[in-house]
């Protein structure tokens, strides 16, 4: 079932907000963001990665996540290419990590209070921006991927530091988290968080817990992965079959069920799926419109999760 009046809400200035609105760091933002790391894909195709966010911006999407490791700096560069000041995009980046093009995987790991630094400097360099509203902080906690070893275990608290002197300078505007743990939110919180980003899914729901103290505390959720992923322990929303009977009643894709379900599942999930294709762009956007009746819901709900963290290096 699509619901028009809920995929694209209108503002008073006629901005339109991808699967209705949210909030994050303090501004009204499009439920559904744009994940930019898949640009990378059209490297050999400029114009067509230009295109794709000036789509983005015709659909309503009114937040695009991305990060200067990200295609080695192309898909920042494209993004300062392809997005206006008069767009009202808000771009969110992400430190702890950085280019490793020689390296066994294509980053590594940048933890360090210096590494941090660099990486916000990077990104406003290639961004062409005096202030990144909001840099989350890539950590190792939990989520598959890297685990910090000997020079990149560093301390939160020495992490915060450097990050809350970041929005003292001006340079980001709000601090938000990636990979971590239930503790380390915790114990952050006093910082001013503003949105966390750890892989969670139908699938892959063992931070319930965690997205609900988020929602008490005015945080934003922005879980990737949000249809699984290659990673085992990550396993594909599309393949449930609770999830592909319920597309075959409305009318849609597996896919859009499973993102139809984050957003009905909490009104602090905001989403930012990743593509090349404008078409699944497009399909992605038309998520927002899904409406799933309580007995769905339900079916979906008892989808047992079965995440389990995977380790690379």
């Amino acid at each position: 079932m699509v619901s028009p009046a809920r995929s694209s809400q209108v503002t008073a200035s006629g901005a339109r907000h991808a699967g209705g609105t949210g909030r994050l760091a303090g501004r009204t933002v499009s439920r559904i963001g744009f994940g930019a790391m898949q640009l990378e894909r059209l490297h050999g195709d400029r114009a067509a990665a230009v295109a794709l966010l000036r789509r983005c911006v015709e659909l309503g999407i009114d937040h695009i996540d991305t990060a200067q490791f990200y295609g080695h700096g192309f898909v920042n560069e494209v993004i300062r290419e392809a997005v206006r000041p008069e767009d009202g995009v808000m771009v969110v980046s992400k430190v702890g990590a950085e280019p490793d093009p020689d390296g066994p995987l294509p980053l590594r790991l940048a933890q360090r209070p210096e590494q941090l630094r660099a990486g916000v400097e990077d990104n406003l360099a290639a961004l062409g921006m005096e202030q990144i509203p909001l840099v989350n902080l890539r950590r190792t906690d939990t989520g598959p991927g890297l685990r910090a070893e000997g020079d990149q275990v560093v301390p939160l608290d020495d992490q915060l530091a450097v990050m809350t002197a970041l929005r003292d300078e001006g340079k980001i505007g709000a601090i938000g988290l990636s990979s971590v743990s239930p503790d380390v939110l915790r114990s952050a919180l006093p910082a001013g968080i503003a949105c966390v980003q750890n892989a969670y899914s139908l699938l892959a729901r063992d931070d319930e817990d965690m997205l609900r103290l988020c929602r008490e505390e005015g945080v934003a959720w922005v879980p990737y992965f949000p249809l699984g992923s290659a990673f085992d322990g990550m396993p594909k929303v599309t393949d449930e079959p609770a999830v592909r009977s319920a597309a075959r009643e409305l009318g849609v894709t597996p896919a859009q069920v499973g993102l139809a379900w984050l957003l009905h599942h909490s009104p602090n999930v905001l989403l930012i799926p990743g593509t090349a294709d404008p078409g699944h762009l497009e399909a992605n956007v038309a998520a927002g419109a899904v409406t799933l009746d309580e007995a769905t819901l339900s079916a979906l709900d008892a989808v047992p999760s079965r995440s389990g963290d995977t380790v690379l290096g």
